[in-house]
């Protein structure tokens, strides 16, 4: 479960390089839906202290190497999972879209003050860029309760454990 195959088939497009992502975003879509972060081989990754991750109000988005390397999870190409709109149980209404969110996570990624706390970790290993991006569009469903379902269809698979950027 979880190979780019498994994840085509269930509707995920682009597996686009981080470094291949300039600043025009109009390659992602304009409508709501899941992103996740996949790594093709996933062998032990290194690990820097300071990553490239923002100071979004301040706060340093940095944990130590020893915190990365027990968060990491073996025998899994996801590494994050994200999502853009949707309505929480609360009854909260987020608006973002695929391109908005990603753009946020790619610019806290290249360090800028941008309020993407989410999926931080992956701004410590060293071969970031070599990562992918990829997104699923979703017309009905909300994106609360799909990447919910993703998250824990994945925690199934790797007893309990979230994806290794996910901290909640």
């Amino acid at each position: 479960m979880f190979s780019k195959d498994d994840l085509l088939k269930i509707g995920f497009a682009g597996f686009i390089r981080l470094k291949e992502i300039d600043n025009d975003f109009c390659i992602f879509p304009d409508y709501k839906g899941l992103y996740i972060i996949y790594i093709e081989e996933n062998s032990n990754a290194s690990f820097c202290n300071p990553g490239t991750g923002g100071f979004f109000k301040g706060k340093n988005p940095n944990v130590t190497i020893n915190e990365l390397n027990e968060k990491w999870v073996e025998d899994t190409n996801i590494l994050y999972i994200g999502r853009a709109g949707g309505t929480a149980k609360n009854g909260r209404v987020y608006k973002s879209t695929l391109k908005q969110r990603i753009m946020q996570y790619i610019k806290f990624g290249r360090g800028q003050n941008i309020g993407h706390w989410g999926g931080r970790y992956i701004w410590q290993i060293k071969e970031s860029d070599d990562l992918m991006i990829a997104y699923r569009v979703l017309d009905e469903e909300n994106p609360v309760i799909k990447e919910q379902e993703l998250i824990d269809e994945f925690k199934s698979h790797h007893n309990g454990r979230l994806p290794f950027a996910n901290l909640v």
